[in-house]
């Protein structure tokens, strides 16, 4: 890993968070030009019916297609990946911009030990506000698909 792109940039924490909300916010950072690197991303959130949301993501990876299956589509299972895919579709992907803000994204499941004595930043916007409302980590998914 490059250490300019270490000290350059900017650490946050995804630990309980929903993940879109982190991602609109992280996608708008990168477009401005900062060095982002996500840590923790298995313990970040997607809010809603632990169920339905697994049953979902997994109908993704058993679609049934009459094409041949090794071309595609294809989705990402790890919880990092699935993170940094979620970021990546908030940002213009196929334009110019967005594959260098795309290039300035690191994400980690958990926190490298590079990092363990750096300041994490934690997002105050994408925090669960609501005690009552059902979640399932990204952790949690990848175990049930």
């Amino acid at each position: 890993m490059n250490d300019i792109l270490i000290d350059n940039s900017k650490i946050i924490d995804a630990e309980d968070t929903i993940i879109g909300r982190l991602a609109s916010i992280v996608a708008k950072r990168l477009l401005s030009g900062e060095n982002i690197i996500v840590v923790n991303a298995e313990k970040a959130l997607i809010s809603g019916n632990p169920g339905s949301v697994a049953k979902k993501y997994s109908d993704r990876y058993h679609i049934k297609t009459k094409s041949n299956p090794l071309k595609g589509p294809f989705y990402p299972r790890k919880p990092d990946q699935v993170l940094k895919r979620t970021i990546r579709g908030m940002l213009p992907y196929k334009k110019s911009r967005g594959k260098e803000a795309y290039k300035r994204l690191k994400v980690f499941n958990s926190v490298p030990g590079i990092f363990e004595g750096q300041e994490l930043e934690v997002l105050g916007d994408t925090q669960r506000n609501n005690p009552k409302s059902s979640y399932i980590s990204l952790g949690e998914l990848n175990t049930k698909i």
